[in-house]
């Protein structure tokens, strides 16, 4: 091959490389937007997949899939609201079947520990004839202060319909720095990684230990699925939520997931994020109130 041919084919190969994306889907959920910070850190092309971004993802809209998938050649598949959800899995497999066609060559997904009906879908993209690593969490210790829990938690009462069945908190650091191993490096593709805090604690443990690191006095109240389930439509939250939550909380919390897998460790070589350590560290930033 003559310089001017090489130089050609060479020039031609690295607008290729630059073309290539990493598509993060929920990309401004809790995962998602550590996952897409942790990419662009390593200079990483990323595309976030959110009804908000640029190109919009959406998906209930299929008409949003193809545009999103264009150059892309891993995905981080994380759906919402949760796989548990009725019709989620024809969603996640006619999404998966679309990617691959589209020429994604590696797909992480994010799936839930101990949801049986979530099975179908990692054997979906298991089956999708490209690389593939299965990520299960549960409780992601910043649903205390990310999502629907931060405002209990800064009222001083956390009303759930929990027992002392304890479970694996985890972070969502660790799951993020999971992902984008499993997205960028090698020696993850066919992995089942079940991620897990260090240890287990029950919601009433991980409360008081909120309110150790804030100095506040924070209560947890535990009252019946059906009491919880009339205090959330009582504050407007949509059906579907209510049901989807009821079933995590009333589903999930039967003691299955009160065991420990050291899937952070295998992925990273490290031990996972201790509860304690994402308190102190969370009570710092003030968002909790208290000292």
């Amino acid at each position: 091959m003559s310089r001017l041919g090489l130089a050609h084919f060479t020039g031609r190969m690295t607008d290729q490389r630059k073309q290539q994306r990493t598509l993060v889907l929920g990309g401004t959920g809790k995962t998602g937007r550590r996952i897409v910070a942790r990419l662009r850190g390593q200079g990483v092309p990323v595309r976030v997949g959110s009804r908000t971004a640029r190109q919009p993802f959406d998906w209930t809209d299929p008409a949003t899939w193809a545009p999103t998938l264009r150059d892309v050649n891993a995905v981080y598949l994380s759906y919402h609201p949760d796989l548990a959800e009725p019709g989620a899995l024809k969603t996640v497999a006619a999404f998966t079947d679309l990617a691959v066609s589209a020429g994604v060559s590696r797909l992480v997904l994010l799936s839930g520990r101990g949801e049986e009906i979530a099975r179908s879908a990692e054997e979906h993209v298991q089956a999708a004839g490209v690389e593939w690593t299965v990520l299960r969490s549960s409780w992601f210790n910043q649903n205390f202060s990310e999502d629907y829990l931060l405002e209990p938690v800064r009222g001083g009462e956390v009303v759930l319909p929990v027992g002392a069945v304890p479970e694996p908190f985890v972070d969502a650091d660790d799951i993020a720095e999971v992902a984008v191993a499993a997205l960028t490096g090698h020696g993850h593709a066919g992995q089942l990684y079940e991620l897990t805090g260090p240890r287990l604690l029950t919601f009433g443990a991980a409360v008081a230990d909120i309110a150790a690191s804030t100095g506040r006095t924070i209560n947890l109240v535990q009252v019946s699925p059906e009491e919880y389930a009339d205090g959330l439509a009582a504050a407007g939250v949509p059906a579907g939520t209510i049901e989807l939550l009821t079933y995590l909380f009333t589903t999930l919390l039967d003691g299955r997931n009160a065991r420990l897998s050291d899937g952070v460790t295998r992925a990273l070589g490290r031990p996972p994020r201790d509860f304690t350590d994402y308190a102190t560290s969370t009570a710092a930033t003030g968002v909790w109130g208290g000292a």
